[in-house]
């Protein structure tokens, strides 16, 4: 107990001073477990307690990625993986242990080197490219298609390792027990793929949380233990099991569910990769470990880039992917135990050989966050040089995925206010996607033909995979105070940009949701659906004497058509949507955020952002067309027109202290 008190403790302290630094939380992991490590302050006795944690965390790591990474994804960059990542692997182990060889080096050692430089480390780039929301952008799924055909590559790499160390062992026993895996794999997602699902169904349909969480913990790991007897590693059986659950409607709530358990484990991984750094070794060795790690750096950087190039992506986002890829991997240190158990150490120097590999992996994952942000800006300078040439001008193909929803309604709870409302925007043709936690609710949604999503909405991930960031209203229509207070917080938090309406029983809650960041709050409980049907058609510019005509027929029937069947929604297709109404929002301006004080000069909205303010609505006064010099106030609602993307850039500046 007390190796883990100081672990987390000692962990906290030092990613907080990387927060104020502005350097990610990986960074600072590393670094304290280098600090508490053997080498430094030796906090930790017991190193295995701590490497079982960060095999967990890999685990849970690649389980994640599969779950956000469908079988019909996984099919899209089938070329990816097996060409790119086939390059990568491929090129970089024949250039690695050519030129050892050349030296004087046996073949057995140089192809092992060799093999440990290949490899990549994807709980670091996956991490980063999931806090930087790029997982499913050009750059994430490249780099997850090789990373896919390393994670393969390291059966057969382990299997061979006896050979490399001339111990033994024929080449047909290693292809027979790599097809053994392959055999597995494919059965393992042929017989998941039909019975995961039905699982999870009957289990969410007890409405039990813990009881899901149970399975879905269950199925990730029991996943990655049948896997691991026949000699398929841990990580790439989690990875299979996530794949599986993706197949299921109720993958996006056993992500969430299953997210803060990761971020634990995750931590404690790279906490135990830090712990390896041997920092006396490195202060006297300095300029061998950096010199190798420059050759590593630039090695992988152009093999990647030009294996991405092969598959025909402009030059920016190859280098980009080089620049994510460029470190030394964490399986690379499973295959290096594997060899040191046979005698076999790197480059064949022996204790010299172990700690330089060591120190220059993990130099090169804490310099992994800067090189990733540096991608694009090298991608675009390569491309104003003659190398550019060498690139075809191939854009990737868009993803149509929900993650590209923009200016839509995101409907929390399908009862019947908003069932209403779905019905009515589906009629209407506006975007819009329901999130749901009662199973029954989300099949009847489907049926009913809408995008819905399975899942709390009061958890972050789940308000992400519905494009929170670029929604243009969130409607909080569920009967559950505590629950929807939890939405409104974290929804405002997410996206200042946003409106919110919240749906309440009683007057005395309205208060409260509106200090909690509520933009409208509507307590009567028949008037509910009409008032949101007025602020959301409303916010899209349709004209608000078409609105107020249909909202008085409603009103004179006595709610009859609220009660009625939803065919009679077709009253509320209203006409006039137009392209400015998508794309103007009110924005509140609440104290302490950085907009406040600011005049409209100063906050530069169309120079920096391509957003243009319209008016001001103060109180009850609406200043049309303000001067630069106007500024800005607490209380203050600016009505802005702009993308999503644009109004996604600015969230920070409307973002209260509280909130972030």
């Amino acid at each position: 107990m007390a190796e883990l008190v100081a672990l987390f403790a000692v962990s906290v302290g030092i990613a907080y001073v990387c927060y104020r630094l502005r350097l990610v939380p990986i960074v600072g992991f590393l670094i304290a477990g280098a600090i508490m490590g053997p080498s430094a302050l030796g906090l930790v006795d017991d190193p295995d307690l701590v490497n079982d944690a960060a095999e967990i965390g890999v685990i849970l790591l690649l389980f994640t990625i599969g779950v956000e990474f469908s079988l019909e994804k996984l099919a899209r960059i089938g070329r990816f993986v097996l060409v790119g990542g086939g390059l990568q692997v491929g090129i970089t182990l024949l250039l690695v242990s050519g030129g050892l060889w050349a030296f004087g080096v046996p073949l057995g050692v140089a192809l092992f080197t060799g093999c440990l430089v290949a490899l990549s480390s994807t709980a670091i780039v996956l991490t980063l490219l999931g806090d930087r929301g790029e997982t499913d952008a050009p750059v994430g799924q490249l780099s997850l298609g090789i990373l896919i055909f390393q994670d393969f590559g390291i059966i057969l790499m382990v299997l061979l390792v006896p050979l490399m160390a001339g111990q033994g062992g024929a080449p047909l026993d290693a292809i027979l027990a790599l097809g053994r895996a392959v055999l597995l794999i494919a059965l393992t997602l042929v017989l998941a793929r039909k019975v995961i699902p039905w699982v999870l169904e009957k289990v969410a349909h007890t409405r039990r949380s813990e009881l899901f969480v149970l399975t879905v913990v269950a199925i990730c790991f029991g996943t990655a233990w049948i896997t691991s007897l026949f000699e398929v590693s841990l990580a790439l059986g989690a990875f299979l099991a996530g794949l599986v659950v993706s197949e299921s409607k109720y993958s996006a709530h056993a992500l969430s569910e299953i997210l803060p358990l990761r971020t634990i484990f995750n931590a404690l991984f790279f906490v135990s990769v830090g712990m390896l750094l041997d920092l006396s070794f490195l202060v006297q060795n300095l300029p061998l470990v950096l010199g190798v790690a420059v050759i590593v750096l630039l090695l992988k950087l152009v093999v990647t880039t030009a294996s991405v190039l092969a598959l025909g992506f402009p030059l920016r986002i190859a280098a980009a992917v080089g620049l994510a890829l460029a470190q030394i991997g964490e399986f690379s240190f499973v295959l290096e135990r594997s060899a040191a158990e046979l005698g076999m150490t790197p480059a064949g120097l022996g204790e010299t050989g172990a700690q330089t590999f060591i120190a220059v992996t993990v130099l090169l994952m804490i310099a992994t966050p800067p090189l990733l942000a540096l991608g694009p800006k090298l991608g675009r300078w390569l491309e104003k040089t003659p190398l550019t040439r060498l690139a075809r001008r191939q854009e990737p193909p868009a993803d149509t995925s929900l993650d590209h929803l923009e200016d839509h309604v995101i409907i929390v709870g399908y009862g019947p206010v908003g069932e209403r409302l779905a019905q009515v925007l589906h009629k209407t043709e506006l975007p819009h996607i329901v999130l749901e936690l009662n199973p029954f609710n989300v099949e009847r949604a489907q049926a009913d033909g809408l995008h819905v999503l399975y899942g709390d909405a009061s958890r972050t991930h789940l308000l992400e995979h519905a494009g929170i960031h670029k929604a243009k209203l969130c409607v909080v229509a569920i009967s559950d105070e505590a629950a929807a207070m939890r939405v409104v917080g974290l929804a405002r938090d997410l996206n200042p940009t946003l409106q919110v309406v919240v749906r309440t029983r009683y007057l005395s809650e309205a208060e409260n949701f509106e200090a909690a960041g509520a933009d409208i709050v509507v307590p009567e409980a028949l008037e509910t659906s009409i008032r949101i049907f007025s602020h959301v058609l409303g916010a899209y510019l349709i004209p608000q004497q078409e609105i107020q005509h249909h909202i008085n027929e409603l009103r004179s029937g006595d709610y009859q058509y609220l009660r009625s069947s939803i065919h009679e929604a077709h009253l509320m297709v209203l006409q006039g949507l137009d392209e400015e109404g998508l794309h103007t929002r009110a924005i509140a301006v609440r104290p302490g955020a950085p907009a406040a004080g600011q005049t409209l000069k100063e906050l530069a909205l169309r120079q920096h952002y391509n957003l243009t303010v319209l008016a001001v609505r103060r109180g009850r006064q609406t200043i049309g067309n303000p001067a630069g010099n106007f500024e800005i106030e607490p209380g203050d609602r600016l009505i802005v027109v702009g993308l999503a993307d644009q109004f996604a850039g600015s969230a920070h500046l409307f973002r209260s202290p509280s909130a972030a």
